[in-house]
């Protein structure tokens, strides 16, 4: 028998339940999920479930085969998603702008941040995706840029689309974008994802109610910045990614 929202709702209840008692009792706020988050499917099925492997020896050998990104390989309109086309796309624009920090609060300097995210019908520009939602020819979904001495990354794209996924009956993604994170090297890669304020579908969503502490849970949502957003051109939205410490942005680990 399939899946209904409801079965998965009462699922994630439970869990958070669980949670809610543990803190209760005086154990420490779970600020990233188990890997295993059952009302999230498919994470029981491609979770890491074997030990990390310890690279031993000079660790740069592991990263020679890997790629390297310097300011010559991103361009000055990769972080802009509405200029990649001759035509113009449809949707909302927006512009989404932060700082990448480390758990004390310092600018992480000249990092790679990339995003991909649907189309403002909820579609990604993608083989896999046969959701029933026109495409946009004027529309990717993918940008890049590097952080600058003060962290600082921005971006000009469309606001994404909900969109349904096959976790249960009637299962809808929130809008979000998809953030990646490079570091120094290929093997520091980290992902992410942002999404924006007052979504209705945020209850109904096992990926994010996988992060069941909810301050942990805010912080992967942006806020809307009137500064931010640019007269008769776009609206803006402001999300700051923390790598480390107390305060720092769930990572999607091993999913």
């Amino acid at each position: 028998m399939a899946l209904t929202q409801h079965d998965i709702d009462r699922e994630v209840a439970e869990l958070q339940d669980a949670y809610d008692k543990a803190r209760a009792g005086g154990a420490p706020a779970a600020h990233h999920p188990p890997r295993d988050y059952a009302p999230y499917r498919s994470s029981a099925l491609r979770h890491p479930k074997q030990p990390l492997v310890a690279v031993h020896g000079d660790p740069e050998t592991v990263e020679l085969s890997g790629p390297a990104f310097g300011n010559t390989d991103v361009t000055a309109l990769d972080n802009d998603l509405t200029r990649q086309h001759t035509g113009e796309p449809l949707g909302e624009r927006i512009t989404v702008s932060g700082r990448l920090l480390d758990g004390r609060g310092r600018p992480v300097r000249g990092q790679l941040v990339e995003v991909w995210q649907a189309n403002a019908s909820g579609r990604y520009a993608h083989q896999r995706d046969d959701h029933p939602a026109p495409l946009d020819p004027n529309f990717t979904g993918v940008g890049r840029v590097l952080t600058g001495d003060d962290g600082s990354y921005s971006f000009t794209t469309i606001k994404p689309g909900a969109y349904p996924w096959r976790n249960h009956t009637n299962a809808w993604r929130p809008a979000h974008i998809h953030f990646s994170l490079f570091g120094d090297a290929f093997t520091q890669r980290l992902v992410t994802q942002m999404y924006f304020p007052n979504d209705p579908l945020f209850p109904y969503d096992p990926i994010l109610r996988s992060v069941t502490d909810e301050s942990a849970r805010q912080r992967l949502i942006a806020s809307y910045d009137h500064d931010l957003s640019q007269p008769e051109f776009s609206l803006g939205y402001r999300w700051d990614i923390v790598l480390d410490g107390p305060s720092a942005t769930w990572i999607e680990e091993g999913r």
